[in-house]
């Protein structure tokens, strides 16, 4: 047996075995406007009230028993009538929706398109014909995501 790693290895056991025993303290510093800072160091700007704040431990680990637990039997239910009809209508506004939203972004796409087609004697600096043009295509996009989030609703429905 090889004794000179003998010391190491007691050392490492000795290391991993020993549970680090310090608690961290925070403090929650607030200044005379009333905005609050979390910090692990203590404030002493003029104006900052420090107190130490209570640490807790970490939520414990959730159930898994928990998540499967059966519907109760006396639970409400929708009969599959009223389900179908809340499903329809909810169908309809968002069509609707998808509709009006289709409408914003062809506005605002014929905006943007206008405004490309526009030069101004003082935009000699191509950033700034860049910087004009930035909220047309800002609206372009916001119009883009909204008919994507809707058509994605629409697809979830039963």
């Amino acid at each position: 047996m090889n004794f000179k790693r003998l010391p190491i290895f007691g050392v490492a056991a000795l290391f991993f075995s020993v549970a680090p025993a310090r608690a961290e303290v925070m403090y929650r510093c607030v200044d005379a406007d009333g905005r609050k800072v979390f910090s692990n160091v203590k404030s002493n700007a003029p104006g900052m009230k420090c107190t130490a704040v209570q640490m807790s431990d970490p939520a414990p680990p959730r159930n898994q028993s928990a998540a499967r637990t059966p519907t109760p039997p006396n639970f409400p239910k929708v009969d599959g009538i009223a389900q179908r009809s809340r499903d329809s209508e909810r169908r309809r506004i968002l069509e609707s929706e998808k509709d009006s939203e289709q409408k914003s972004l062809a506005q605002a796409q014929k905006d943007l398109e206008e405004q490309e087609a526009m030069r101004g004697g003082n935009e000699k600096n191509y950033q700034r014909v860049l910087d004009r043009l930035q909220p047309y295509k800002d609206k372009v996009a916001s119009h883009e995501r909204n008919l994507e989030a809707i058509e994605k609703e629409i697809s979830n429905l039963r």
